[in-house]
């Protein structure tokens, strides 16, 4: 298939996407540190939080992309494996201008794909076998192409950073839940419920506050994957095909293995979920219908260029 070298020339960066990018990071550490004081003032060893923070951090940057691939089960693949799938992704990336990543396959019916790694040098691009059975060759390299554009668009380690401050505040919470310690009598004496119970309601602040603004960020970052992946191939059809198939194909696989790849919704082309299980307010992704109206608006574009 012969792709014009011009598209990639004049794929520009998505000024939108890098100022959303950095709005959504500064407030995110602004909550953090906002709520690592009420941990120090509710009476948190100092020191300990922040050791404890730093290594929780630095596990979820170098070992992030490790852990979304062993999560659901990814196995990467080197050529000899899997010569097509590893010859689309090295000509995309290089009409992408990107190094070429690493590909993993993920067996499971779920028709999906990912990126993730913390910079283009260490990129995974994996795609599950339910992908490969449901798509032509065609709209598979439309989806490679839309991870790739993740990959390009670096939208991919600011994600799992910014999922980090969600995941911390969250973990905090569930402990306190399980624990109940707010809530004994003792606590109640000492003084120290009072201050465990406002460290529970500002920990579960904090994880809605940074999950929504992770969502608005994935969402918009979606939008920005899929225009890159119409530049790549030149042809936003393709990925338009692709995305209904996926779409029409989730509402058929059972709960159980949509259950399987859940936690990996953020990073999936697709969300693994049915239909209207979720509300757009909530959900990663922008609609369905607003992904292909965005595409097409983009394909008249293309066709008058």
């Amino acid at each position: 298939m012969a792709y014009s070298m011009r598209r990639v020339v004049k794929w520009s960066a998505d000024p939108g996407l890098a100022a959303r990018m950095l709005f959504v990071m500064g407030l995110l550490a602004l909550v953090y540190l906002a709520f690592m004081a009420v941990l120090i003032s509710s009476g948190f060893d100092t020191v300990t939080i922040l050791i404890i923070a730093a290594i929780m951090a630095g596990f979820q940057y170098f070992f992030s992309d490790k852990i979304a691939l062993l999560s659901v089960g990814a196995r990467v693949v080197d050529p000899r494996q899997a010569p097509d799938l590893h010859a689309m992704v090295e000509r995309l990336a290089a009409l992408a201008d990107v190094p070429k990543p690493k590909v993993a396959i993920v067996d499971t019916p779920v028709p999906n794909a990912f990126a993730t790694g913390r910079s283009p040098r260490a990129a995974v691009v994996a795609v599950t076998t339910g992908l490969l059975d449901t798509l032509e060759p065609r709209e598979v390299e439309a989806v490679l192409a839309h991870e790739i554009a993740h990959v390009r668009n670096r939208d991919v380690m600011v994600m799992t950073i910014a999922s980090f401050f969600a995941v911390v505040a969250q973990l905090i919470v569930r402990m306190l839940s399980w624990s109940g310690s707010w809530s004994t009598r003792r606590d109640r004496r000492e003084g120290g419920g009072s201050a465990l119970l406002l460290v529970f309601f500002v920990s579960l602040a904090v994880y809605f506050v940074s999950h929504l603004l992770v969502l608005a960020l994935s969402r918009y970052r979606e939008f920005a994957a899929d225009r890159g992946a119409a530049l790549i191939t030149g042809a936003p059809s393709q990925l338009m095909s692709a995305l209904l198939k996926i779409s029409g194909v989730m509402q058929r696989i059972p709960d159980r293995d949509l259950r399987e790849v859940s936690e990996l919704n953020a990073f999936f082309i697709i969300p693994a979920i049915k239909g209207s299980s979720l509300m757009e307010l909530f959900s990663t992704h922008p609609s369905l219908e607003r992904r292909l109206e965005r595409l097409r608006e983009l394909a008249r574009e293309m066709e008058g260029l």
